[in-house]
């Protein structure tokens, strides 16, 4: 095609968002955040990358959100599409061209302009086979190159075996664009990362191996005049403190080393909160209730091998985790117990039809017998066919010991033999990448948008990396996460979803545990915030965009340390529909 050519099919291209579209500041932060101050975040376990494409973790994605920017973003508040790097996009009719333009603001942190090269170095990269780009393969895999049509406009064209996919705008437009002129040449899974040109508000500006990572705030950020970054990324600097135990993070909150914990083991909130501190209002504790989708949390089971791969037998071993008793007796009841891998998907409307498994000694006793495995009664073990039913628990972590000791009571008692493998984090990853593991803890976060093809689709289960750790293939399940692509509303697709929900769960590939519906922060009152605490559909990362450092708030913290006097109390409790108005 020629330039005139080229340059009058743009023209009669129908772009978004339209000439009316207007941008405005995000509903859920405060006017009255300032500029300032420092964040000192607990974060769980170091990463094995700062890069995000390598290190799939929610932390690393959390903090690579705050140095890169995707083409196209998601009003936080309504979900809609708004701009990013590009300030519009275009599809053709059929569906399987996608071009965006780049904003001619768009600068990264050197200065060098932001460009169509940078888009398609990115998604060269991530569809290299010689990188472990983990999902980002498979969520790209449906397109083609994307050709360069002009120094800020690019287009993506879905291959032509590629059935059309309502995700395809969110798939080519919302990966993280990296910089060309910095990282080409160099090995994409060895990028140092630090003070490297970036085009989001914070670069990654120090960072002490497995102790902390630091980012400052750019005062240049391209975008930091806008409206839509009112009351957003306050903080000059965020330190990211990696604690591989929770008790010892929260240690450190006492003692003043961290200024914010998110509490996922309940021992915290129970045991924990206790002291002056916490009775002078000195440390803050909130529950937060919002619009958050639902994660899922189980025993994962690899079911590319015995003995796992027989569904009776991971029904067993479901029925054999106690976790009624777990939750009441060890959690003071603080969770639910799960049944779903997209919880937040039912409602009175629409109720939860799969199984809820309990603890059910006999019925593992009899599934395990149908499997054919019986007692042998010379040594007392569990056999088949001459062969104990012995397995390994790849561990990460000495907080699981508890309520593995509770599983392998039951265990023991049907003669089954379970080694626990203890290794570190970068460890376990190694093994869980390779699929090299009979049983682990797993734990998965959700988002609004559900995409079921990285976990569940049988392609993923043979490739290394993938998020389809267990090895899960059904060709039914294919078929449903196939026609899901094509459904036009979110209704059906949702039904869609629920269907595939049911399917996985009657497999068996995890043993559920429990999760909960609020987001739990412990925190120094040295803070200003908006008023719900959170977004509409956020959790903790939204401290580090939302927050600010409250310069009042300190000083009044540091006077009552002096003096031994109480601050004001706040409400443990937040709910964000009672603040916001109830959710549409």
């Amino acid at each position: 095609m020629t330039g005139g050519a080229l340059a009058f099919a743009i023209l009669a291209l129908v772009w978004s968002p339209g000439e009316d579209w207007r941008e405005t500041p995000d509903p859920d932060a405060s006017p009255r955040a300032v500029k300032g101050g420092a964040m000192r975040f607990c974060a769980s376990r170091p990463p094995k990358s700062y890069n995000a494409y390598v290190d799939t973790s929610s932390y690393t994605r959390m903090t690579f959100s705050l140095m890169y920017d995707t083409l196209i973003s998601n009003d936080r508040h309504t979900l809609e599409f708004v701009p990013a790097l590009a300030r519009r996009w275009a599809v053709s009719e059929d569906g399987t061209e996608f071009v965006f333009e780049i904003d001619e603001r768009a600068r990264w942190s050197d200065g060098v302009p932001i460009t169509a090269k940078d888009v398609k170095w990115t998604f060269d990269a991530l569809r290299d086979p010689m990188n472990d780009t983990g999902p980002y393969k498979a969520m790209l895999a449906v397109f083609e190159s994307p050709e360069i049509l002009g120094e800020r406009t690019v287009k993506f064209r879905k291959k032509g075996s590629s059935p059309k996919d309502w995700r395809d705008l969110m798939n080519c437009g919302g990966f993280w664009i990296l910089p060309a002129h910095a990282f080409e040449g160099k090995d994409f899974s060895k990028i140092d990362f630090i003070e490297a040109p970036v085009s989001g508000p914070y670069r990654l500006s120090r960072v002490e191996e497995n102790v902390l990572a630091e980012f400052s705030r750019r005062g240049d950020w391209w975008r930091i005049e806008t409206p839509a970054a009112v009351g957003l990324y306050n903080f000059d600097r965020i330190v990211l403190k990696y604690f591989i135990e929770e008790s010892n993070a929260f240690e450190a909150l006492k003692k003043n080393t961290v200024d914010v914990l998110p509490v996922y083991m309940a021992r915290t909130m129970r045991d924990g909160i206790r002291g002056d501190a916490f009775g002078l209002n000195r440390i803050l504790v909130r529950r937060v209730k919002n619009h958050k989708p639902i994660g899922f949390q189980g025993f994962a089971m690899n079911m590319r091998r015995p003995p796992f791969d027989d569904r009776r037998v991971r029904e067993a071993m479901a029925k054999l985790v106690d976790r009624e008793m777990m939750n009441t007796v060890m959690m003071s009841g603080e969770y639910h117990l799960q049944n779903s891998f997209y919880s937040d998907l039912y409602s009175a409307e629409h109720e939860c039809r799969n199984d809820m498994i309990l603890y059910d000694f006999e019925g593992a006793k009899k599934l395990l017998a149908e499997a054919g495995y019986a007692k042998n009664p010379a040594t007392g073990a569990l056999e088949k066919n001459g062969v104990p039913f012995a397995f390994t628990f790849l561990s990460r972590s000495p907080s699981e010991d508890k309520f593995l000791a509770v599983f392998n009571e039951s265990l023991e008692k049907l003669g089954i033999k379970m080694k626990i493998d203890r290794k570190d984090f970068s460890m376990w990853m190694r093994d869980m990448d390779s699929f090299n593991f009979d049983m682990t803890w797993q734990s998965w976060s959700s988002g609004v948008v559900k995409w079921p093809e990285t976990m569940w689709i049988s392609s993923e289960a043979d490739r290394e990396g993938s998020n389809n750790t267990v090895g899960f293939k059904s060709a039914a399940v294919d078929a449903l996460i196939a026609a899901e692509k094509s459904m036009a509303t979110m209704d059906e697709r949702n039904a869609a979803m629920r269907k595939i929900d049911k399917l996985i769960s009657d497999e068996r590939p995890y043993a559920f545990l429990w999760n909960i519906d609020v987001t739990r922060l412990v925190y120094w009152n040295r803070f200003g915030m908006p008023e719900a605490i959170l977004s509409r559909f956020g959790d903790e990362e939204d401290v580090l965009a939302y927050w600010w450092f409250d310069q009042d708030r300190a000083r009044e913290l540091a006077s009552a340390m002096r003096s031994g006097a109480a601050l004001p109390s706040v409400p443990l409790v937040v709910d964000y529909d009672a603040v916001n108005g109830e959710m549409k």
